[in-house]
């Protein structure tokens, strides 16, 4: 395959698939805070991700992702279990950012859609089906298109609320913050703003996705931590100043989660007088967080098909079409995630559902990343004359900061999943943690399973190599 896809369209790759803009309105309810909480972040989980994946992209361009590292440094099962931790974590997350596109379609006809089970089932589908059918045509016309949905229906709104924030502040209209070191450092001893924390460490999710493209890629080793680079410091900016433009312009109160976040821009652009952009805004939302879809749904599924194609799945997904994707994988992933959002439609709590698919997702996720981190010290260790054209600085003890900054990052928010947030009905703390941890244990358990068809396969493999060899002997 072409090797072809340059810079600026990793950098969209890579900032379409965490930045959004949907994050806005939620973070905005931390007031001046939030410039705290993303500084934080950053440290403990996404600067340290970002530097950890460039290095390893940056070393090992015949492949890359989560499986080969982990396969690099442990062996096949546990480069497996982390890829498999970071398919299943998707397959559950899809949910929620599905659900997120059909209501907020609903603003162009009849917000009142948005409660109508049919239409959302409707769009989910419609959505889902053709971002996989998209991504069925390459990695290349993937990248071209998260590009487009990135700029113009991502970074530009983004651009429109952090200009329009700093006209506020110019105009010398009231604003609803206060930067002040009491407002700014928040108190811990709050349960709620671990919960806080937690939330925008969820928020930088998927930093390591794009390496699964290292072999179409031009110049890895250079480009990789290049657009790395680039996209940590484009999605801190635009997360701080978007969420922060909002919360500056608009009460707390009109910050209104439960009405949706096309309710807090209706409120931010009425302040302006510009109602009639809504629609406008509404049609990009919509195309930026689609193309934020496309990086989750064909990068999992390419750093499966690597454990597929060592034998741990059937050969049926071991499959590539002409333009090199697991076509297999990629069909049996979007029938299953239709059966999840079949199913997450019909519960009947759906904020509960909500929070608790998205606290799953983010929880198997952090698995990974603690696999990532600790790989990442063990290659330093286990290959120290490797020619790495992206190193972290400081040597190995530049390695082990990285590396336990972001093991810190992951720890606090594995402790903090476990304890349900306040306003959301889940019942009793010992229910919740019980239905949790289910949860949990049936997500990882297909693993085991895996783990034994691989290991039956290779007894039937061995058997035929004796036979064969007992025969030539003969």
């Amino acid at each position: 395959m072409k090797k072809g896809i340059g810079t600026f369209a990793l950098v969209m790759l890579i900032t379409g698939a965490i930045d959004n803009i949907r994050n806005f309105p939620a973070t905005a309810l931390f007031g001046s805070s939030l410039i705290f909480f993303f500084i934080f972040s950053a440290i403990v989980f996404l600067i340290p991700a970002a530097l950890v994946s460039a290095e390893l992209a940056s070393a090992w361009t015949e492949k890359g992702g989560i499986y080969h590292w982990a396969r690099i440094a442990f062996g096949e099962k546990i480069g497996f279990l982390a890829v498999w931790l970071q398919w299943i974590s998707n397959l559950v997350w899809f949910p929620t950012i599905l659900s997120f596109i059909a209501s907020t379609a609903a603003y162009l006809i009849d917000p009142a859609l948005a409660q109508n089970k049919i239409y959302l089932v409707s769009v989910i589908l419609i959505t889902f089906w053709s971002i996989t059918f998209i991504n069925l045509k390459g990695i290349h016309l993937s990248a071209k298109f998260a590009s487009f949905c990135t700029v113009a229906g991502m970074l530009a709104p983004m651009t429109l609320i952090i200009i329009l924030s700093i006209i506020w502040v110019a105009l010398g209209k009231p604003v609803q913050v206060q930067f002040t070191a009491e407002n700014i450092f928040p108190s811990f001893a709050h349960s709620q703003n671990w919960m806080s924390l937690t939330a925008i460490m969820t928020a930088f999710l998927g930093m390591e996705l794009a390496a699964v493209h290292v072999n179409d890629v031009k110049n890895p080793q250079n480009t990789f931590p290049r657009a790395l680079t680039i996209s940590t410091a484009i999605i801190l900016v635009t997360m701080i100043m978007g969420s922060l433009g909002i919360a500056i312009i608009l009460p707390q109160k009109d910050i209104n989660l439960v009405s949706g976040v096309m309710m807090a821009f209706t409120n931010l652009f009425a302040a302006f007088h510009m109602s009639w952009i809504i629609p406008l805004i509404t049609v990009m939302i919509l195309v930026g967080t689609s193309g934020s879809i496309v990086s989750w749904v064909i990068s999992p599924a390419k750093g499966l098909l690597q454990a597929a194609q060592s034998g741990y799945l059937p050969k049926v997904f071991q499959q590539v079409n002409q333009h090199g994707v697991a076509r297999n994988l990629l069909i049996i992933q979007a029938v299953l995630v239709t059966l999840v959002c079949l199913a997450f439609l019909l519960m009947p709590s759906v904020n509960g559902s909500y929070w608790l698919l998205t606290a799953l997702s983010t929880q198997l996720y952090m698995f990974m990343y603690v696999i990532l981190f600790v790989t990442a010290i063990y290659l330093r260790y286990k290959f120290p004359q490797k020619t790495r054209p992206f190193s972290i600085p400081g040597k190995n003890i530049g390695m082990w900061i990285v590396s336990l900054l972001g093991l810190i990052g992951c720890t606090i928010t594995l402790i903090v999943g476990f304890f349900p947030p306040d306003g959301i009905n889940v019942g009793s703390t010992l229910r919740y943690v019980v239905i949790f941890s289910i949860g949990l244990v049936i997500m990882i358990l297909p693993v085991a399973l895996f783990y034994f068809y691989k290991k039956k396969n290779d007894k039937a493999d061995e058997k035929l190599d004796r036979d064969l060899a007992d025969v030539t002997v003969s």
